[in-house]
């Protein structure tokens, strides 16, 4: 089967929030997921300036198979930007057959347009075949440094010292 890879486009939003809330099942936390079809509209489609970008792997039937959901970010020490990919999913009927590889492909290719320094994600520690996977083409993940998150109850608190 022959897959593309295209922009997404604002009647993909019910696809994307489809395949968000099906990677938050695989990733265990299905309820974790507030964002709202409306949330991705306003941020992503509607706006001059969107907070995120994303990529659409569809099939032969135009069917939505994947997504790479990604912003740019600035780096300090590099003086340019940056790539971050926040949510990559193919749906497990099509893994194994070269689409998340042809979405990083994509994502690398417009790393490199927009002269980023880094591609950069991060990847769950008992993810086992994703993290081979990345290793397999030179990824590496970081030593040294943990991710840290803020949020809910101690967010504000601390925005209000």
């Amino acid at each position: 089967m022959k897959f593309k890879i295209r922009p997404a486009i604002s009647s993909d939003c019910e696809d994307i929030l489809q395949l968000i809330k099906q990677l938050a099942i695989f990733e265990k936390e299905p309820k974790a997921v507030k964002t709202t079809l409306k949330d991705l509209l306003r941020d992503g489609f509607e706006t001059q300036t969107p907070r995120f970008h994303c990529l659409i792997a569809e099939d032969s039937n135009r069917k939505t198979q994947g997504f790479a959901l990604y912003f740019l970010t600035w780096s300090t020490w590099e003086g340019t930007t940056s790539l971050y990919l926040e949510d990559l999913f193919v749906r497990p009927k099509n893994r194994g057959k070269g689409l998340g590889l042809e979405l990083l492909k994509a994502l690398a290719k417009i790393a490199v347009e927009k002269k980023c320094a880094r591609f950069e994600w991060a990847v769950l520690d008992w993810n086992e075949p994703a993290r081979d996977f990345y290793h397999s083409f030179g990824a590496f993940h970081k030593v040294g440094w943990l991710p840290y998150r803020l949020e809910g109850d101690n967010l504000k608190k601390l925005s209000q010292h």
